[in-house]
This record gives C-alpha cells, structure tokens and sequence, in this order.
C-alpha cells in the first residue's frame, strides 16, 4: 500500500508540471507561427523581418491577460473603430511586470485581435487585411512580441528609436532574475525531493 501511496503522490506532483509545460508549448507555437507568417507578409512588400524582442513578448502577455475575460465581438480587437480602444488603468503596472517604462514604449504600438480557438489562418488575416496592417506595413517597426490568453492574441510592435526600443533597465532585469529563482527554488527543491522519496 505504502508503494501505491508514493506513485500517487509522484503522478499528483508530475502531472501539473505536464500540464503547464504541454500548454506552454502550444502557446509559443502559436506565437512562433504568427511571427513567421507576419514576417512572410512583410517580405511580400520587400520590408525587413520582425525580429522577436522579449520585453514586447513580456508586454503582449500581460495585455492578453487582460482580454482573457472580455469576449470576442464586432467592437473588439482588429474590428476596433480607431480611438475607441480599451483603456487600461493599469498601464503601468503591465509596464512595470516587464521591466519597461512609457519612454521606451511610447512609439511601440499594442495590436489585440480576438479569434475563437485562435485559428491560425484567421489570426494572420486579421492582422495583415485589418486597420492593423498599416503598422505591418511601416518599416518603422522592426521588432515584435506577441502574447495569447484564451482567444485573444497580442502582436505588440517596436521601432529602433529610443521611445520604442523596449529596453529594460539593467538593474531591474537582475531583480527579476533574482526574483524568478527565489520563486521557482521550493518548487524545483520540492520537486527533487519526491523523486528522491
């Protein structure tokens, strides 16, 4: 009885981690497809490749999270009349989570679409043949972040300027790091412990 108590406890600690691990896969998948096909859309107009920036990614996750909740719908998203988008209150703390601050972001532009079960096809439409391609098509922008929560995808978009780099602080990325480590250590001990048991 003892052995099947210590395999249960095993499959109950190992099967979220699964989870989390599956879903995250199928997450940067998504991710990884939209950029290439963002990207096969911009060398169709000759205009340089969007290169992936992490603190735009940071950012796109965090406004997808946002729209988890909000239901897709002809006001939202691509189908967003210009002026009307939603507002964030909290903009800043968003911007503070990814170590960023409204100078570096203020040239960036922040595309939400919503798309049941997130389509591929549908979502690469709904950014290269919406009020969004005018950005796609700006060589302006040169890098890109993308984050999806639910039905929601987020193409976050960046310049080479200073008020559109995404650049962190130096500083407060080492206090991330330092942070995230303390964070997942019980975790990973917690973890090694039961393997070892």
């Amino acid at each position: 009885m003892d052995f099947l108590h210590k395999h249960l406890l095993h499959l109950f600690v190992l099967l979220p981690v699964v989870l989390l691990f599956s879903c995250q896969a199928k997450s940067q998948d998504e991710k990884k497809n939209l950029l290439q096909g963002l990207n096969r859309y911009r060398a169709s107009l000759n205009l340089s490749t969007l290169t992936e920036i992490s603190n735009a990614d940071c950012l796109a996750d965090e406004v997808a999270n946002q729209f988890k909740n909000q239901p897709c719908s002809n006001t939202t998203g691509a189908d967003t009349v210009p002026g009307t988008e939603p507002q964030f209150p909290n903009y800043p703390n968003l911007l503070a989570k990814c170590h960023l601050n409204i100078t570096d972001t203020r040239d960036g532009v922040i595309m939400p679409v919503c798309i049941p079960n997130l389509v591929p096809s549908l979502v690469l439409t709904n950014y290269t043949g919406s009020q969004y391609s005018q950005y796609l098509n700006d060589s302006t922008y040169i890098g890109a972040g993308i984050g999806s929560e639910g039905d929601w995808m987020v193409v976050v978009l960046s310049t080479d300027t200073t008020g559109g780099s995404f650049s962190t602080d130096n500083a407060a990325g080492l206090v991330y790091i330092v942070g995230l480590t303390q964070n997942l250590m019980p975790l990973l001990l917690g973890f090694f412990l039961v393997l070892m048991s």
